[in-house]
């Protein structure tokens, strides 16, 4: 018996709830931002990939290739290039190797890529004038970072708040309300757009890395508001 009684009463309870909601007034509005980030942190991405030295002659053919060079030797051309461009080793990282098959050739390539860590994209145009571009696969920019991220985000988001109430506000001023207190908030998805990162960056045209100076980053934010007469 004391259960039927508990049964009923959540029954109940469940109704009255439902009915409230039902008779709620609100207005639901998504308010969005853009926040334009400088990077202090690039992070700039060369794969090295062993080759042949008849590649380059001008006059052999694939099946005459013979005398490979060693990625060792390519490694070492590559770490002296970034020394000479003020590079510190320590802001050298290894992210993989592998071998590759070249079909021509019909034997396996080693490839090695690096991940380095750089300040300033005038960086990069010093890099790319003291390579050797024959051992180089790819070059490019790969994720831009910033040591205050988290102070951006909360600005974006503050800011998209903002605007959810801006727009809510207008809306039912139009119909002669007045907006009332924030009932809900859920923060919705927020992307990043990074600029096309191209693969062989062999540019030493500071201008051609104006795309990348800064990360735009969007927030989204859906709001609910009661309405009052």
């Amino acid at each position: 018996m004391k259960t039927n009684v508990l049964a009923l009463v959540i029954s109940l309870w469940a109704t009255f709830s439902l009915q409230a909601q039902t008779n709620e007034r609100y207005i639901e509005v998504t308010g969005t931002s853009e926040i334009e980030i400088v990077p202090d942190k690039i992070h700039y991405l060369i794969e090295i990939r062993e080759y042949f030295e008849e590649e380059f002659d001008g006059k052999s053919k694939p099946e005459e290739y013979r005398t490979k060079v060693p990625l060792s030797e390519i490694e070492q051309g590559l770490r002296d290039a970034l020394t000479q461009a003020g590079i510190s080793p320590n802001a050298v990282r290894t992210q993989e190797i592998g071998d590759y098959w070249r079909q021509q050739g019909q034997d396996f390539l080693v490839s090695k890529s690096f991940d380095i860590t750089l300040t300033d994209f005038n960086q990069i145009n010093e890099i790319v004038r003291r390579i050797d571009t024959k051992g180089i696969h790819t070059m490019r920019i790969g994720e831009l970072e910033n040591k205050d991220m988290p102070a951006y985000h909360q600005k974006g988001k503050i800011e998209a708040l903002k605007a959810a109430q801006q727009k809510a506000a207008y809306l039912v001023e139009a119909l002669g309300k007045k907006l009332g207190n924030v009932i809900r908030i859920v923060e919705e998805s927020s992307n990043t757009a990074f600029p096309f990162a191209q693969s062989n960056v062999l540019s030493s045209d500071a201008a051609s890395f104006d795309s990348f100076r800064t990360i735009k980053k969007n927030y989204s934010i859906l709001v609910r508001f009661e309405i009052i007469d």
